[in-house]
């Protein structure tokens, strides 16, 4: 039998499929489509200190091979969460779940980390790509002294793992994870969203409310490939690795490029049960080339010399 297991940050997950938070809820609309048990893990929706209404719509839009969103991280708040949701996906599912938080503050991400940590949740995932409201409103992941100091913070309060999500909207990827691993992360996840927008042409306005969104899905992929590779490269965190993964063959190019966990997000909302494909056909994969252990690939690219 070939082995899935994967060990991330001294975890263990039955295999290395997870999803992206923001495009999964927190699971129970997604089980009556795919067994919550079929995935490695599940990332919640991003938890704020306070709930969030969110945004106002639209905010959705299609784009060619993605969707730009700007919901606004709608969310009933951490303390919701660690009471009542997290509770019962500890005692209905056999998966890990990885908290996702977001704050625009210091303070606000300490307090978080310290609530997720007496709940179940396997990791806490911190998205920097909050806007610093004490500076300014840059986001915290844009500036890697601001980063480390941020992680560094964090980390004497999580009782969990403590992975940092990256916003792939800076000048250096791979400067702002060796600033997270300075600061103490366990582990790094990228790419979060590209900045997007789309025209009505026929009123001449944004079609977003919000004016700008998050890209996802497949036409961000090869820019995921490329900074998971050059994070790979650069420090030795593992790596949970997103951008538009919707098969198989994607989660092993992820893997190949360096991820140790590779999340589905986008691909689920055209196809809520995408999870069966895309393990049968990693089986598949690594029976066509006699691969007995899916560890083995994760960093195997043999890059070109120039």
């Amino acid at each position: 039998m070939a082995n899935l297991k994967v060990n991330y940050c001294g975890v263990e997950f039955k295999n290395p499929i997870v999803t992206a938070s923001g495009t999964f809820g927190f699971g129970y609309e997604y089980n009556e489509y795919a067994p919550l048990d079929e995935y490695g893990g599940i990332a919640s929706k991003g938890l704020t200190r306070r709930p969030r209404g969110g945004n106002k719509p639209p905010r959705i839009a299609e784009t060619p091979s993605g969707i730009l969103n700007s919901v606004g991280l709608q969310n009933p708040g951490v303390e919701v969460f660690a009471e009542y949701i997290m509770p019962g996906l500890s005692e209905q599912f056999d998966t890990n779940v990885i908290a996702n938080m977001s704050g625009n503050t210091i303070e606000e991400y300490v307090e978080m980390a310290e609530i997720l940590s007496e709940t179940d949740a396997a990791i806490i995932e911190m998205n920097i790509s909050c806007p610093n409201v004490k500076h300014g409103g840059m986001a915290f992941g844009t500036d890697a002294a601001v980063v480390e100091k941020l992680t560094a913070e964090v980390k004497k309060h999580s009782q969990k793992p403590l992975v940092v999500k990256l916003s792939p909207n800076v000048t250096s990827i791979t400067e702002i994870a060796r600033a997270a691993e300075a600061g103490g992360a366990d582990g790094l996840s990228l790419i979060n969203t590209l900045f997007g927008m789309r025209i009505d042409i026929n009123t001449r306005r944004p079609i977003l409310a919000n004016n700008t969104g998050g890209l996802s899905g497949p036409a961000v992929r090869p820019v995921a490939i490329r900074m998971v590779n050059e994070v790979y490269r650069a420090v030795k965190l593992p790596i949970i690795g997103m951008g538009g993964a919707v098969s198989g063959a994607d989660v092993i190019e992820f893997m190949l490029a360096g991820a140790r966990l590779v999340a589905l997000g986008t691909g689920l909302f055209a196809k809520p049960d995408l999870i069966f494909d895309v393990k049968r056909d990693i089986l598949a994969y690594m029976e066509r080339f006699k691969i007995d252990d899916i560890n083995s690939i994760v960093g195997a690219v043999e890059l070109n010399q120039a």
